[in-house]
């Protein structure tokens, strides 16, 4: 079956893990470039402005298969040097495509978001939670380590204590510990999750298309590179912007005392 569906709502799309029989598990042979081929049609289509990413069913992806783990087959069949390359051709091709997407990403997590579903979630931008969703980084358990770049990135999202609690108790915590933490921004009722993270999307599609992708991008590099080095990043990308016709339509339509209509041009 394959892992992701794509659906369109206007400058949205909707990318939904499609595994519900088996908790949207992640890491079967082929998932890294299905991922990769979808967010590299994304990344090369000016019309989309904003992702989300949900799971069907009662899961956002409970993780790595862990049938699969027991058979050792899949992406953990072989040895050492194998399984290595399974993880760098196949699994962290999922995570790289979806921290690579050059548009915002929402996750809606929609129900546990555990393993590297946990990490899958963090590579988003943003993230909503169901008030149904458990969030665990649960690898300890299953004598791993998280495999696939959530000890980089969770730190940075929730502090090194937070991120050493959850990974050294291998405990789950809900949505409103989840959003105490700051690991979400919002905790909406299970049926109105959707619609809520749609309404985000909306108002994150209305923004200037070329000027979002940079703003994303100077976002992320904010976080990695010296102050000196972002600000030549950002001279550089704001006169890209100022040559923009959507920043002459901003400017008129502040002047104008009207709502601007982007066209990405």
């Amino acid at each position: 079956m394959e892992l992701l569906t794509v659906e369109r709502r206007d400058a949205v799309a909707i990318l939904t893990f499609n595994r519900p029989d088996s908790m949207n598990a992640l890491g079967a042979p082929g998932d890294g470039d299905q991922v990769q081929a979808v967010c590299d049609r994304i990344n090369a289509d000016p019309s989309v402005r904003c992702v989300i990413l949900t799971g069907a069913g009662r899961a956002f992806s409970a993780g790595g298969d862990v049938k699969a783990m027991k058979a050792r087959e899949g992406a953990f069949a072989g040895g050492g040097v194998g399984i290595r390359d399974n993880y760098r051709t196949n699994i962290h091709r999922i995570v790289r495509s979806i921290y690579g997407l050059e548009v915002p990403t929402i996750a809606a997590v929609n129900g546990a978001a555990v393993g590297l579903g946990c990490d899958v979630a963090c590579m988003c931008d943003i993230r909503i939670s169901s008030d149904q969703a458990r969030f665990g980084v649960t690898f300890l358990k299953l004598g791993l380590i998280p495999g696939d770049g959530g000890a980089w990135l969770l730190p940075r999202i929730i502090g090194q204590d937070r991120a050493a609690q959850l990974l050294f108790t291998g405990d789950l915590i809900d949505a409103q510990t989840a959003l105490a933490w700051r690991l979400v921004t919002e905790v909406a009722p299970h049926g109105e999750l959707m619609g809520a993270s749609l309404a985000l999307a909306e108002r994150i599609s209305a923004q200037p298309p070329h000027a979002l992708r940079l703003a994303k991008n100077l976002l992320r590099h904010g976080v990695l590179t010296s102050y000196d080095t972002l600000m030549d990043m950002s001279a550089a990308a704001q006169a890209i912007a100022h040559l923009t016709d959507d920043h002459m339509e901003g400017v008129d339509a502040l002047l104008e005392k009207r709502a601007p209509q982007f066209t990405g041009k």
